[in-house]
């Protein structure tokens, strides 16, 4: 290379070199008004996406690549200020504003406010959430809303908009409606290098809640796995549920995770998993006394569309030790349609028992068993064909499962005489011994064949044959219950009323009914008391009317009888007021006489003992549906004024006395 061509060479790159720095001292000179240009596009851009106005007063540079931003304010179309911040530092690329754009690779602000208001239907930030194609309101007309798609704009709007490095300080966030004022106070909010702190206090009516929340985020593959821990002595309260429904839930600490997403054929499906820490329950038709549970956990997999929600494989609930598998789906349209299936792995029975929480099942804490357990239970009821609906749950035990040490309550108690205390309303009425010690307690044997196969004729006719509970009984009581869109008929055995009245008598409870269930199932898988000492028992405890308890009992408070003694008519009356020992009165006129209603519970329940075997022909077409009362009864029962030792027309007296007794 000659000298000349150097030259050239160097003069050329000394130009550019000049050329460079010029177009750098132009770009510092005039970075200000570039990123001005930007800004100005970016809001125009907002404000042609939504309903706002946004603004940006003041944006300036600090040193080469550092800019200020004051006095940011998005205040939506004729509603009240949704954002507002002092000031905003931040990094930005000078590359990208030279393509017009402005990125800011770290968030600085300070003092911000979020303030979401809602009065009726008007409200300052539901245009977030509306889809770039969404002009009108949704259309209800073809099945109601979306909840999946609302709940995927929602998660990408929240991620979408999250930067790679966050340092919020005082960040305030408020919900005000009429019902409702919610305060949220962060002192801190940072995010970097994807991970998350922050500090909260959350005041919501009388409840406020101090918090500590670490975790981390990837916005890119809607990632997100959280951490929330109590700050004081005082646990974290759910607030709402104690307004709504009564309830207290409190938790020390919440682990919740959000690891994938997807949206495909108008349906969400979200996975994940969440972990609850200490939970506390308490709601009087739950349980009487608080409900503890140490550790809760579920890795959850569910799917929301149009019409549809869906609990979904391979979703496992545990509970303590106690693990689940669980499927749950629920169409709305075109019919409504439920499916539930709940199943366990094989768990060794003390780790069934010792998961039970605290508080929930009094009367099963502290059993200690040995061998295993595994349940599976299936639902499935379409709203429009109720005869169809399936129900089959199934408990079962190893071969070596057998308890070896009662806990707070001995359930073989029942084998011998044992004190029972009847209770109504949670209080203590009556209590007397079931056993040959008190005069009512009557032998199975002393009690009339006509009154015992009358009561199993009408409560229980497989009493001596199934393992305690009656399936298609069951079945067929949810079904009417679901016809008649309220409960009036159970599905209880004659097993499941011994154990309810004898154990579960205290307080009516939703968990009840699985005690009631779990207390069964042991007393007949393990062959604790035989069926004719359950009888027996159940005969002597029942209540028949005021104050009355058992057959004995109730023979004489009814007949002035021996419950031996007692005929067909005289039983299947007796049987007949089982389900509402309380209305009593309302099988009799004034007289005394069995109202005309009566007529057809004789003749089903006479007809079913024919068929059976259990009376004769002859013993059927004595049967009348009526019966001579004698002592107690007929003093409360009987109120009419004898007619034939008066002589005045009495009729208007005794229409206002049959009324009353009526209301």
């Amino acid at each position: 290379m000659n000298q000349r061509l150097k030259k050239k060479i160097l003069i050329g790159a000394g130009i550019f070199v000049s050329l460079l720095l010029v177009l750098l001292v132009l770009l510092f000179a005039f970075r200000t008004k570039l990123l001005e240009i930007t800004l100005s596009r970016i809001e125009a851009k907002i404000e042609n996406k939504y309903p706002v106005d946004f603004k940006i007063e003041e944006a300036r540079f600090t040193d080469l690549n550092s800019v200020v931003l004051r006095g940011i304010s998005l205040v939506p179309h004729e509603r009240d200020t949704l954002f507002v911040t002092d000031s905003v530092h931040a990094t930005v690329s000078i590359k990208s504003i030279l393509k017009g754009r402005a990125v800011f690779n770290r968030l600085q602000v300070t003092d911000g406010y979020l303030t979401a208001r809602k009065n009726g239907d008007i409200n300052n930030f539901s245009f977030l959430f509306k889809s770039d194609d969404e002009a009108a309101p949704a259309d209800t007309t073809k099945g109601g809303r979306n909840y999946g798609e609302l709940l995927n704009r929602l998660i990408e709007t929240a991620f979408d908009n999250v930067p790679d490095q966050v340092d919020f300080r005082n960040l305030n966030v408020s919900y005000v409606s009429p019902n409702r004022t919610i305060d949220v106070k962060m002192p801190y909010l940072k995010i970097d290098d994807g991970k998350i702190a922050t500090q909260l206090a959350v005041q919501m009516d009388s409840i406020r809640n101090n918090m500590l929340i670490k975790g981390t985020i990837d916005p890119g593959d809607y990632h997100i796995a959280t951490s929330i821990f109590a700050t004081d002595t005082l646990g974290i309260r759910v607030p709402y549920v104690h307004d709504k429904f009564g309830a207290t839930v409190k938790f020390d600490s919440l682990h919740l995770s959000l690891e994938d997403k997807s949206y495909k054929r108008e349906r969400l499906t979200i996975k994940g998993d969440a972990k609850i820490q200490n939970l506390v329950v308490n709601h009087p038709k739950i349980a009487t006394e608080d409900v503890h549970v140490n550790e809760s956990a579920v890795e959850y997999v569910v799917t929301i569309g149009k019409n549809y929600y869906a609990v979904e494989k391979p979703t496992q609930v545990r509970v303590n030790k106690a693990v689940a598998s669980i499927e749950a789906s629920y169409q709305t349209a075109p019919s409504k349609i439920i499916d539930l299936k709940v199943n366990t792995e094989t768990i060794p029975a003390n780790n069934f028992f010792d998961s039970l929480p605290p508080g929930l099942f009094e009367n099963l804490e502290g059993i200690q068993a040995q061998g295993d357990l595994q349940y599976a239970m299936s639902f499935h009821v379409n709203m429009d064909q109720l005869d169809s609906l399936k129900f089959d749950p199934d408990l079962e035990a190893s071969k070596d499962f057998k308890i070896l040490k009662w806990g707070k309550t001995n359930i073989e108690k029942i084998k011998g005489p044992f004190v029972h205390t009847v209770y109504e309303y949670g209080k203590p009425v009556r209590t007397f011994t079931v056993g040959p010690t008190n005069p009512f307690f009557a032998p199975i044997n002393q009690i009339s064949p006509f009154l015992r196969n009358a009561i199993l004729t009408a409560e229980d006719a497989g009493f001596y044959s199934h393992n305690g509970f009656h399936e298609e009984a069951f079945r067929q009581a949810i079904i009417t219950n679901l016809k008649e869109g309220k409960f009036v008929r159970g599905g209880s055995t004659i097993s499941m009323q011994l154990v309810k009245n004898v154990f579960l008598t205290r307080h009516k409870t939703i968990t009840r009914k699985v005690e009631e269930a779990i207390i069964v199932w042991l007393i007949e898988n393990l062959d604790l008391v035989s069926k004719n000492r359950m009888f027996e028992v159940y005969l002597n405890i029942i209540e028949w009317g005021p104050n009355v308890y058992g057959a004995k009992d109730a023979s004489r408070f009814y007949f002035g009888k021996q419950p031996n003694e007692l005929n067909l008519a005289e039983a299947i009356f007796l049987t007949s007021i089982i389900p509402s020992p309380k209305r009593y009165r309302s099988s009799f006129d004034s007289y005394g006489n069995l109202r005309s209603h009566k007529g057809y519970y004789y003749r089903l329940i006479g007809g079913i003992m024919r068929r059976r075997g259990l009376i004769t022909q002859e013993q059927y077409e004595n049967l009348y549906p009526n019966v001579t009362l004698y002592g107690r009864a007929r003093d409360l029962i009987v109120t009419a004024t004898d007619t034939t030792q008066i002589q005045e027309d009495t009729s208007e007296f005794e229409l206002e006395t049959i009324d009353l007794l009526d209301f």
